[in-house]
């Protein structure tokens, strides 16, 4: 994901480039919401700009070339370039190849990278009032990313997420329900909550006691989304390990509280590979929880993503995981081929297996999920859905349901011209469907059964 920011104001003038996941997106978004604080201009073009930011990606390899790429690029155009971000924690291969970068700083570094602004570009001296307030936000105006924590304390054998952004670091519960409510209060009409893992929220602290608008509470995920839930927005959660706390959520799911959305990276089911990985769950169990959670919620939109060609990935191993999909009949997959990463313990590992047969087994995955997802957006044909407005075109309209997240899966295409805004809310009926997105025409509350 690459995001520029652009804004009209006076100079001292900082360009920026934003890259990598949402929770990336959120550090850029308070590094740029303290840059427009202290009077700089934001600007989108190399040559407006008296100096480039650039915050970096470095979880896998094609991630780590995309902002080498970027850097050099700011470099040829601008060359006056300060970055952070993922891949600054491996500051000594970006000085090895552009010795030129006026600063380098780690994830979430946001004191560092602003002390690095000041030395290198100034800060204006404005007269008070002059600086516009409120945060700077990277996304749409109605829906928002909530990062609840930072850092890892799993050591998944293919990841180096801890060594990037350190152990799980979870933000003070009163702290984020503050944001989310500010959020609310702008216009916010969903919030993504974002972390490396959600599920955790709170473990670091041991669950501490809490206290907001007079109530008690404790540091956890289940608190918190009951809290987020009285904001009366909606509410979808990602990046979750399969833990308990995720069957302790269905009941919300299930009363229309939070959205009945699970965003769970499993990445393998054979219990040996799943070892050799770090990671935790098995095939039976999670079919199991699957059918429990889906009696809870009959609603319930369960997203994953899988890795293939994992080093000792057997023929009978890739069979599981096809039999596991057959079974599971998830809505929403993403699959990746295993990258060696610079630094991971899995780079080290005997049984490597050639990049054509990974290439062989996430083609056969995909096709495998394409046909069970077709089925599971045809079920939903005849449906009515509560829709949020995304865009609005001359003659349709791209909105989402619970099923939805930006970004990442697909939308409601809904037919016709309307009067409407991004952020509002509608009724559609569900009329067809491809492989990936719904296909909807506003719903006739006359035809709405008594």
């Amino acid at each position: 994901m690459r995001k520029e920011f652009s804004m009209l104001q006076s100079s001292p003038t900082v360009g920026f480039i934003s890259l990598g996941c949402p929770k990336n997106l959120v550090d850029s978004e308070r590094i740029l919401t303290q840059i427009r604080a202290e009077g700089y201009t934001l600007s989108a073009q190399y040559e407006s700009s008296d100096l480039v930011i650039i915050n970096t990606c470095g979880f896998i390899e094609s991630a780590v070339e995309e902002s080498l790429e970027s850097i050099g690029e700011a470099l040829a155009e601008n060359g006056r370039v300060i970055v952070t971000g993922c891949l600054g924690a491996r500051a000594e291969q970006i000085r090895e190849r552009f010795p030129e970068v006026l600063a380098i700083s780690g994830a979430h570094a946001y004191a560092e990278v602003m002390t690095a602004l000041h030395h290198h570009l100034p800060p204006p001296r404005h007269p008070a009032g002059l600086v516009a307030p409120g945060e700077v936000r990277l996304t749409p105006r109605h829906y928002a990313y909530l990062k609840i924590a930072e850092g890892c304390s799993h050591r998944c054998s293919f990841c180096i997420i801890p060594q990037l952004r350190g152990d799980l670091v979870s933000r003070p519960l009163d702290e984020i329900l503050l944001q989310a409510e500010r959020l609310a209060a702008d216009g916010v009409r969903e919030l993504l909550v974002v972390s490396q893992d959600t599920a955790a929220y709170g473990q670091d602290l041991r669950h501490r006691p809490a206290i907001w608008q007079g109530r008690p509470l404790r540091t956890r995920l289940l608190d918190l989304a009951t809290a987020l839930a009285e904001l009366g927005i909606w509410i979808r959660l990602h990046y979750l390990y399969p833990y308990k706390v995720l069957d302790e959520l269905l009941p919300l799911m299930a009363e229309g509280a939070i959205l009945p959305y699970l965003d769970i990276p499993l990445q393998h089911v054979q219990p040996q590979i799943l070892r050799a990985m770090g990671r935790p769950a098995a095939a039976e169990q999670m079919l199991e929880r699957i059918a429990r959670w889906r009696q809870i919620c009959p609603d319930l939109t369960l997203r994953s993503s899988f890795i293939v060609g994992f080093p000792g990935e057997r023929d009978e191993d890739f069979a599981a995981l096809l039999a596991f999909l057959d079974a599971a009949q998830l809505d929403r997959v993403g699959c990746f081929c295993y990258s060696n990463i610079n630094g991971a313990a899995a780079q080290q590992f005997a049984d490597q297996l050639p990049e054509s047969l990974k290439q062989e087994r996430q083609q056969q995955l995909m096709e495998r999920q394409q046909q069970i997802s077709f089925q599971r957006l045809q079920r939903r044909v005849g449906q009515r859905l509560l829709v949020l407005v995304d865009e609005v075109h001359a003659q349709h309209l791209i909105t989402r349901s619970a099923a939805e997240a930006p970004e990442v899966d697909g939308v409601v295409v809904v037919n016709g011209s309307w009067e409407l805004e991004p952020g509002d809310l509608i009724e559609v009926e569900v009329v067809g469907h491809d492989h990936h997105d719904l296909f909807a025409e506003v719903a006739d509350p006359a035809d709405e059964e008594e």
